[in-house]
């Protein structure tokens, strides 16, 4: 089946290890197929992986095997909402100690260089909470972590 709306992600030849990863890690997720290059190109040759069908959580995506041309920036991320602080370490720990990096207010990045936004729903509701005070004391409280903890945001809830 080919979807409306596709995410395209480039790779450098790790297109097939970054897709079987995501589907190892994220529920709801799955590699589709495996296309081989019908010809040659410039980033291989004849029969290497071209493109990878996969989804994350439900998205569907394609990894292209484009080569070194183009890197995966914090412009582009998966926002992924997590139910408690289990669930939030079981994502945290697979992608960072996959060879990734941590950053700040729940982002890590990949060994691929793509971005993760590791989001405990709790976070979500309270900074969009209707009661600025609340918003704001979870939102400082965010700002001071890297990977969330859902401790410290009930705590910022509670005043």
């Amino acid at each position: 089946m080919i979807h409306k709306n596709t995410l395209c992600l480039w790779y450098d030849g790790t297109a097939l290890e970054a897709a079987t990863f995501y589907a190892a890690t994220f529920p709801d997720s799955a590699v589709h197929a495996v296309h081989r290059a019908p010809a040659d190109f410039p980033a291989g040759k004849q029969g290497d992986v071209l493109t990878v069908d996969f989804s994350v959580v439900g998205i569907p995506c394609i990894g292209l095997n484009g080569g070194p041309a183009f890197k995966h920036s914090e412009a582009f991320s998966f926002q992924i909402a997590t139910d408690d602080q289990a669930e939030t370490d079981r994502l945290w720990d697979a992608i960072v100690g996959n060879g990734g990096q941590e950053s700040a207010c729940g982002w890590c990045r990949d060994k691929w260089g793509l971005s993760w936004q590791i989001t405990p729903r709790v976070l979500t509701e309270a900074v969009t909470s209707p009661d600025p005070a609340v918003a704001r004391r979870a939102f400082e409280a965010m700002m001071t972590m890297r990977r969330i903890d859902v401790a410290q945001i009930e705590a910022a809830v509670r005043g």
